[in-house]
C-alpha cells in the first residue's frame, strides 16, 4: 500500500508539471510539437527545470501556489456565501441587524492561521535559498561570467579557455554530479544572469562579486537573458548554455585552446584586422591582437551566433555587423569601421578563418 501511494504522488506530480509545461508554454507561445505530435520542451520554459536550483525554485513555486490558492478559495467561499446567505430578502424592513462585538476564537484564528502559514512559507524559502546558495563543490567545472555592455565573457581559469556569449558546460550524471560554479562579475553596470531552466536570477554588480552554480541533468541548448536593465541593448543581451556530454565538452575544450588559425588566403584580411582598432578591442590568440573591451575572436566562427545572440553567425550577418552593427545591435558600443567593400570582404573572409 506504501508503494502504491508513492507511485500515485509520482504520477499526479508529473501530470502536474506536465499540465505547468503546456500552460506556461501556450502563455509565452514557446511550445512547439515534434513529428509524433508530443509537444517538445523549449529552452526558456520556466515550468521544466532541468537542474537541481532550478527543480528548488520550481517546488518552492508550486508550494507557494498550493498554499495562496487555498487562501483564495477559502475566502472567495465565505464572500459567496456572505453574498446568498446575507443578500437583500423582501420581507427586509431595513432595520440594523443585531451587533456582536469581539470574539476570542474569531481573533485568535485570523492571528494564528496567518503566522502559521507565513511561518511555513518563510522556512520553505529559507530552506530552497540554501540549497541555491550552497558553497562550491570541489568537483565543480570553475567558470568566471563577466556582463559587459552588451554581451557576455567567459573564462575557465584552471582550463585555460575564454570565449564569449555561448557558454558551454558538461551535463551532470545524478549518479556522479559535476556541477558548474560560475563566479559573476560586471566589468561596467548592473547586469543579471537568468536562465530559467537552470537556476533562478542573480545580479552582477561591479565591485562586489556573486556566484551561482548549475548541474544540468539534461543536454541540450539553454536561453535566457540579463534581466537586468542595463543600457539600450538590455533586451538583445542574450544567454545561451550549451550542456554537453563530458566527450563533447572535453573536445570542444581542447579545440578552443588551440591558437587562431592562420591562413595565408585571408592575409589581407589579417593586415586590416591588426591595423585597424579591432585589435585594440579584440584578442585572437596567437596575433598582436590582444584587446579586452570586446569579445575574444579567437574561435569566433565555432559560435552558433554573433553580438550576443542578436543574429545568427553567418557570413552574411558577421559583414553587416562589421559595416554597421548599429544596423543588427541599435545602441551598440562597437564602432562602424568605415571600410569599402574590398575591405570589408577581406576582413569578413579573415574572420571566417577563425574556427
Amino acid at each position: 500500500m506504501q508503494t502504491s501511494g508513492m507511485q500515485t504522488r509520482r504520477m499526479n506530480n508529473s501530470f502536474a508539471r506536465g499540465v505547468l509545461h503546456v500552460v506556461g508554454a501556450l502563455v509565452c507561445g514557446k511550445l512547439s510539437f515534434g513529428e509524433s505530435g508530443a509537444p517538445s520542451t523549449s529552452p526558456t520554459n520556466i515550468f521544466a527545470p532541468a537542474s537541481t536550483p532550478a527543480d528548488s525554485i520550481f517546488g518552492l513555486s508550486l508550494f507557494v501556489l498550493a498554499v495562496t490558492a487555498a487562501i483564495f478559495v477559502v475566502v472567495a467561499s465565505l464572500l459567496v456565501y456572505c453574498v446568498v446567505k446575507f443578500k437583500k430578502r423582501k420581507d427586509d424592513d431595513g432595520r440594523e441587524p443585531a451587533q456582536v462585538y469581539g470574539s476570542n476564537q474569531v481573533e485568535l484564528a485570523w492571528t494564528v492561521i496567518p503566522v502559521l502559514i507565513v511561518a511555513a512559507l518563510f522556512m520553505a524559502t529559507a530552506r530552497v535559498i540554501a540549497t541555491v546558495q550552497n558553497p562550491q563543490p570541489g568537483n565543480a567545472l570553475e567558470v568566471i561570467a563577466v556582463g559587459h555592455q552588451f554581451w557576455w565573457e567567459y573564462r575557465y581559469p584552471r582550463l585555460q579557455v575564454v570565449t564569449a556569449n555561448e557558454l558551454h558546460v558538461p551535463v551532470s550524471d545524478p549518479a556522479h554530479p559535476t556541477p558548474t560554479f560560475i563566479k559573476l562579475l560586471s566589468a561596467d553596470t548592473d547586469h543579471s544572469f537568468w536562465v530559467p531552466r537552470l537556476a533562478g536570477k542573480t545580479d552582477l554588480i561591479p565591485n562586489h562579486p556573486n556566484s551561482m552554480w548549475i548541474d544540468p541533468h539534461e543536454t541540450g541548448l539553454y536561453l535566457g537573458q540579463c534581466a537586468q536593465y542595463c543600457g539600450t541593448q538590455h533586451a538583445k543581451m542574450l544567454l545561451r548554455i550549451y550542456v554537453q556530454s563530458q566527450n563533447d565538452f572535453d573536445h570542444w575544450i581542447q579545440e578552443q585552446r588551440q591558437p587562431g588559425r592562420r591562413s595565408t588566403d585571408a592575409s589581407q584580411g589579417q593586415r586590416i584586422f591588426e591595423t585597424t582598432a579591432c585589435m585594440n578591442c579584440h584578442t585572437v590568440a596567437g596575433t598582436a591582437a590582444n584587446g579586452r573591451f570586446g569579445p575574444d575572436l579567437t574561435h569566433l566562427m565555432s559560435r552558433d551566433t554573433i553580438a550576443a545572440g542578436a543574429a545568427p553567425n553567418t557570413p552574411e550577418n558577421l559583414r553587416l555587423w562589421i559595416r554597421n552593427p548599429e544596423a543588427i545591435k541599435p545602441g551598440s558600443l562597437m564602432p562602424a569601421m568605415e571600410l569599402n567593400d574590398q575591405e570589408l570582404d577581406a576582413l569578413t573572409s579573415y574572420l571566417e578563418t577563425l574556427r
